[in-house]
């Protein structure tokens, strides 16, 4: 047998993604956008579904990349909006996290896409330095966003072009019509192959490596490598190659959620252009506004409150809208697997992991590997083993400064109103690694040097938001001495007030827009 042969042999030419929903159509648009390059030399893509499996759909939200991966995948940002009853996403506004709520008067701080403003100085320290102990919010002080949101403004012009904007900004749409246009794009656009079956068993090589699926329906299907996206119970790296979980319930608490549908009160109501994210007692709601209607949810711990209490607590925040309204009860696995790629299955969405729906980190991460695992793909089963060794490395990198980052939400809130909020600042739940850096910045502001990993989902910008809405104390006694240009900083502050000013006079109500998208589309790039 000639070289030439040999390697041909081993040539990944078929690709069979098991699952549907959000994260398999995800994959399916991004491996076909890389891989299929033309008939000669391109990879056949199928994606296998059961018929009978709702999407679980936790969570309506995304984060800026979304507009990219988007643009990316060929799909229009008014054939998005229209068809998935998407509206804006300009942040989360954090309503009773930093401390005990009192009745009437909800506390509240802003992480918004927006990164901070910045100059040749850290504009943060002068912050710290100077401005905090007046009350004004660091988010208003460093970003225009906030009060575009407090506004209750959209990000953007009907004038403006297709994912272009005043301000950054990600979505909130409906999960089930998102998994809709991402199917029809895989199919019409990018040749991907779709077949609804239920697999029932799988077929394996001598070496381990998955053969093929057996199904019903549909009998035996081949392929040279597998992608699961069969949710929760991981069917193929879970279930078949025995691939351990990683349980993280002991740093986020959280396990169930209870999410219900609502209408608006009146049909021009206002659309929130954030996520409203609201601490209870037990856990937190988000209250996610589309078009026509509202998503509610509400995030809890068993270990603290039980399903009923926490459904009332739901129906309590909602008001009589709520009244008759069905809900549905999600139960969630907090951690990840040992390994995301094994041999020829690589895992993707809930099969991969999952972190409770805090700052939209499911679709966040679910998008962000598939992009990753489609950009280095390997063409060879030769190069396979030092691509998902590296994969394996970089996506745990990921999963763990996701959890550090929601698990900072919850150590630095002074809620004491109930054992979860106590138990959650205990010691032992806070892994090492956020323990080191709140440490850090206990004594100095957090700089790019505490985020160095290329993985980091969230880096510096965001935890900077998350602190000084919590109000984190950083002691600026022994830092201020370095801190010489006060006038320049109080002159850049001076500016984005300005900024923002400007905006609020120029930016359209967040309903108006949506209105007007869907009567004249935006503009084309």
């Amino acid at each position: 047998m000639s070289f030439e042969t040999s390697s041909q042999s081993h040539l990944i030419k078929k690709i069979v993604i098991v699952g549907g929903g959000t994260a398999g159509w995800l994959a399916a648009n991004h491996l076909a956008k890389n891989l299929l390059n033309n008939e000669n030399n391109g990879v056949e893509i199928t994606l296998v579904e059961s018929a009978n499996i709702p999407t679980i759909g936790v969570g309506e939200g995304t984060v800026p990349m979304m507009r990219q991966s988007l643009q990316h995948l060929g799909i229009s940002e008014t054939e998005f909006i229209l068809e998935c009853d998407a509206t804006f996403k300009q942040g989360i506004k954090f309503v009773d996290w930093t401390k005990n709520p009192i009745a009437g008067n909800p506390s509240y701080y802003h992480h918004v896409f927006d990164y901070p403003q910045t100059s040749d100085i850290d504009l943060t320290a002068y912050w710290l330095k100077n401005i905090k102990q007046s009350g004004n919010s660091y988010v208003d002080t460093l970003s225009i966003q906030g009060k575009i949101c407090d506004a209750g403004l959209a990000p953007k012009l009907i004038t403006t072009p297709e994912f272009q904007g005043a301000a950054s900004y990600g979505y909130h749409l409906d999960a089930n019509k998102f998994s809709a246009l991402l199917a029809k794009n895989a199919v019409n656009k990018l040749g991907v192959k779709h077949i609804k079956a239920d697999v029932t068993d799988i077929t394996q090589h001598e070496s381990g490596e998955i053969k093929s699926l057996l199904t019903q329906m549909h009998g035996e299907i081949s392929a040279d490598f597998f992608v699961d996206c069969t949710g929760f119970k991981s069917f193929l790296l879970g279930g078949k190659l025995n691939v351990p979980f990683k349980d993280k319930s002991d740093t986020l608490f959280v396990d169930h959620a209870v999410a219900i549908q609502v209408p608006y009160e009146e049909e021009n109501a206002p659309i929130a252009s954030h996520t409203i994210s609201t601490a209870l007692k037990t856990g937190w709601v988000w209250d996610i506004g589309l078009k026509e209607r509202r998503g509610i949810g509400h995030v809890y711990s068993s270990a603290y409150v039980s399903h009923e209490q926490a459904e009332q607590e739901l129906r309590d925040y909602i008001g009589p809208i709520a009244e008759g309204a069905n809900s549905r009860l999600i139960s969630m696995n907090i951690g990840y697997r040992e390994k995301f790629w094994h041999k020829n299955c690589v895992a993707l969405g809930l099969a991969q992991g999952f972190v409770e729906p805090l700052e939209a980190t499911g679709l966040l991460v679910f998008d962000a590997t598939a992009k990753m695992l489609a950009e280095q793909f390997p063409s060879s089963k030769i190069d396979m083993p030092l691509i998902a060794k590296q994969f394996n490395q970089r996506v745990a990198i990921s999963w763990d400064n996701v959890i550090d980052f929601v698990k900072a939400h919850y150590c630095l809130s002074k809620r004491d109103d109930s054992d979860f909020w106590l138990d959650n600042r205990a010691e032992s739940s806070i892994p090492d690694s956020l323990k080191e850096r709140l440490a850090r910045w206990k004594h100095q502001p957090p700089n790019t040097y505490d985020f160095a990993s290329k993985f980091d989902i969230f880096n510096l910008e965001n935890y900077q938001y998350i602190l000084y809405g919590m109000d984190f104390g950083t002691d600026m006694d022994n830092f201020s001495n370095r801190m010489s240009q006060d006038d320049k900083a109080q002159k850049v502050f001076a500016d984005i007030q300005y900024q923002t000013d400007l905006a609020l006079s120029k930016l359209p109500k967040h309903r108006d827009l949506i209105d007007k998208i869907y009567r004249h589309g935006l503009n084309k790039l």
